[in-house]
């Protein structure tokens, strides 16, 4: 051990590197040597070594040699087969190693032959431009620099606000192309049959018909009763069963895209939730990106830091703040919580009534002739009343949750739930009075539809008039009277990410469901999620400021995609709930206007399908499917568990490992301190050596000299 002590530790330069005397034995001996004395090998080689025994006594047992497994124990040092396939640069070796696993690399390719080395560089080298392309892709993603500047300067909860709403174009582009396929498509190569009569515009439509869905857009591709059986009349394959197919696919892609969003975004949050303690000295000497050049980009990537430190001490402060209360203290708390709740549920019953009076006071006046201004206003009441009680009532809710004493993100989730509350709640009353009231009128599945049309038209023009009549005049008025009194009294315009986000999720949940009454809302709410996007982000860069507190964005972008799965539950209900309807009264228009229903169409595909297909299609809709459905459920989700058991034992055991290598960086400083400390005295002791011998010395000499 005296042994190991004495070796020096030298910094080479760059020219002493490349004349190193070093020979490959004395690099690997030395690192072997320091590799041995780690702690983590030390631990490994004791479980190894009681391994090892335990194995020795079975091999005594069974007849076995009790060497013959001996160097099992041995840690194996060698090169693994994923380092033969790493660049130079990333391994963790010497200069001389280096130097010696490229020469070994090239008297490999020298022994395999010239054809496998060709094909073993064309498979490194198509992994390569792989790589590059798929970093040219990313950066090809629309709106990527506008996201990265929103981050640096607003956050990273603002920036999943508009990653949601990306997200959001990609699924209705992809409910386009799936309504092309199964709709529109058919129906534009075969026909619609010889009774249709040919779309014109004319006669008594006008302008307005494109403001109430009426008239000219009534008669259009937009609504369900232009879709009617063409020239395309298989038992199988008709305008009805792909026009049902087309449906159904649409909500069912949207059901697992959405789904697995949320499980991907709530494993990311419980990975680094609780259970995992941020470490701020990473966030501070780890965090910042030394390849930016732009100093745009670098004031970006600091103020992205510097919200992600406040963000960290924020909830550090209500973390402290909450283990310092006393018992009195909590019941005083939950005894206020219960009646800021129950004033947000009189609240919420309230702006029920609200949207059930301007209902029946839309559906009352409508047979009344009025002027065209007063007809536009009463057939827009109810999704004008709908974004009135949506507009005040989260800010209401957001001041209630402010005096809830709970942290920022979990303020903003409660805002966010009660008003998700809200907004499903008042379309799902809307929706039955709707359809209440369209149960005796012909083809109510377009009045349904219009229905679906006007409360998205209203809502983009709602996002447009707030930002473009009130934001941003309130920011001019800023900017040229900073110090009158009405300015104080506005303060500055934040971005609040509870309400838009409700804008986005109520807009979607309109989407889905009115798709089956008006088939072209996907395509109307892409170009307007699209022009959505370019308002906010004006609203956003020209008119607000960033937040003092700010929240994570991973548990919020859980909650959003939450949020999104419970409006595509309601659309399902509301699918499911028309064709309960239109089995007990046959629709008059659309692709099911003749005396048809859901059910009698698939009937008849049914009954003209072989005996074998029909034979198990009534296997899988009878009950005794149910036990083998039950038992694969419990098989799947048995190995589900299994696997999340093992991945958990797996995290069990890198932070063990994580916690080995923090030894193994102190045992390292510490050799390292006790060489240079030993270097020190040694130089000390042959210093004072010297000085000693000198005086000596010179002492000697004139009496020789004398002696002579």
């Amino acid at each position: 051990m005296e042994e190991h002590d004495t070796v020096n530790l030298m910094r080479l330069m760059s020219d002493e590197s490349i004349h190193s005397s070093l020979s490959s034995d004395s690099c690997e001996y030395y690192q072997t040597e320091i590799f041995d004395q780690l702690p983590s090998i030390q631990a490994s080689r004791l479980e190894q070594s009681k391994q090892g025994l335990f194995e020795a006594c079975e091999a005594s047992q069974g007849g076995q040699e009790p060497g013959e497994n001996i160097s099992h124990g041995h840690l194996s040092r060698g090169p693994k087969d994923k380092a033969s396939t790493q660049p130079l640069k990333n391994l963790a070796m010497c200069i001389q190693g280096k130097r010696d696993a490229r020469d070994r690399r090239r008297m490999e390719i020298s022994n395999i032959g010239f054809w496998e080395s060709w094909r073993q560089s064309q498979s490194i080298n198509k992994k390569r431009v792989l790589a590059q392309m798929g970093g040219a892709l990313k950066g090809l993603m629309p709106w990527q620099h506008t996201l990265r500047t929103i981050n640096g300067r607003f956050g990273v909860g603002v920036k999943a606000y508009f990653v949601f709403l990306r997200y959001l174009v990609y699924l209705n582009l992809l409910h386009c192309a799936l309504t092309w396929g199964f709709i529109l498509g058919p129906t534009t190569f075969y026909g619609r049959g010889n009774s249709s009569a040919p779309l014109r515009f004319g006669g008594n439509d006008s302008v307005l018909d494109f403001f109430l869905g009426s008239g000219y857009l009534d008669r259009s591709p937009v609504f369900f009763s232009f879709y009617t059986r063409g020239s395309l009349n298989l038992p199988c394959l008709n305008t009805p069963l792909l026009y049902l197919a087309g449906i159904l696919t649409i909500l069912f892609l949207s059901l697992i895209m959405v789904i697995r969003r949320t499980v991907v975004g709530y494993k990311h949050t419980w990975i680094l939730g609780k259970r995992y303690s941020v470490n701020v000295s990473y966030k501070i000497f780890c965090g910042w990106d030394f390849s930016i050049q732009d100093p745009a980009s670098a004031t970006l990537k600091r103020s992205f830091i510097r919200n992600d430190l406040k963000l960290f001490l924020e909830e550090q402060s209500f973390s402290l703040r909450e283990a310092q209360r006393t018992l009195q203290q909590k019941v005083r708390l939950y005894l206020l919580r219960f009646i800021l709740n129950l004033l947000v549920l009189s609240l919420l019953g309230g702006a029920f009534y609200l949207i059930h009076f301007a209902t029946t006071k839309s559906q009352a006046e409508s047979s009344i002739e009025h002027h065209w201004m007063v007809s536009l206003v009463l057939e827009y009441l109810p999704p004008i009343t709908i974004n009135f009680v949506n507009l005040f009532l989260p800010h209401m809710f957001r001041k209630i949750s402010s005096f809830e004493d709970y942290s920022f993100t979990m303020q903003v989730n409660a805002t966010l739930v009660r008003s998700i509350v809200l907004k499903l709640a008042s379309l799902g009353i809307y929706l039955f009075f709707v359809f209440h009231t369209t149960k005796s009128q012909p083809c109510r599945e377009n009045k349904f539809g219009r229905e679906m049309y006007k409360l998205c038209n209203f809502n983009f023009l709602a996002t447009f008039c707030s930002a473009f009549l009130l934001n941003y005049p309130m920011k001019l008025l800023q900017e040229k009277y900073p110090s009158s009194l009405l300015t104080r009294l506005l303060g500055k315009r934040y971005f609040l990410i509870p309400f838009n986000v409700l804008d986005l999720v109520y807009s979607q949940t309109v989407s889905w469901v009115g798709v089956y009454y008006c088939p072209l809302l996907p395509l109307i709410g892409t170009v307007t999620l699209m022009a959505t996007f370019y308002i906010k982000k004006f609203t956003v860069l020209r008119c607000c400021v960033a937040e003092e507190k700010i929240f994570r964005g991973s548990s919020s972008s859980v909650l959003f995609h939450l949020m999104l799965l419970l409006g595509l539950v309601m659309a399902a209900v509301t699918l499911g709930f028309n064709f309960y309807t239109q089995d007990i009264k046959m629709s008059s228009c659309g692709p099911f206007g003749n005396g048809e229903s859901v059910f009698n169409v698939t009937g008849v595909c049914v009954a003209s399908l072989p005996s074998p297909a029909r034979t198990a299609l009534r296997y899988l809709s009878s009950e005794a499917f149910a036990l083998p459905l039950i038992l694969a459920e419990v098989i799947i989700l048995t190995s589900y568990v299994s696997r999340g058991r093992a991945n958990q034992k797996a995290i069990e055991r890198l932070k063990d490992m994580l916690v080995m290598s923090s030894s193994d960086k102190r045992f390292l400083v510490k050799q390292h301190a006790t060489i240079l400390r030993r270097q020190r005295d040694t130089s000390r002791v042959r210093a004072a050596a010297i000085k000693e011998d000198t005086p000596h010395n010179r002492s000697k000499v004139p009496s020789s000299t004398h002696t002579n």
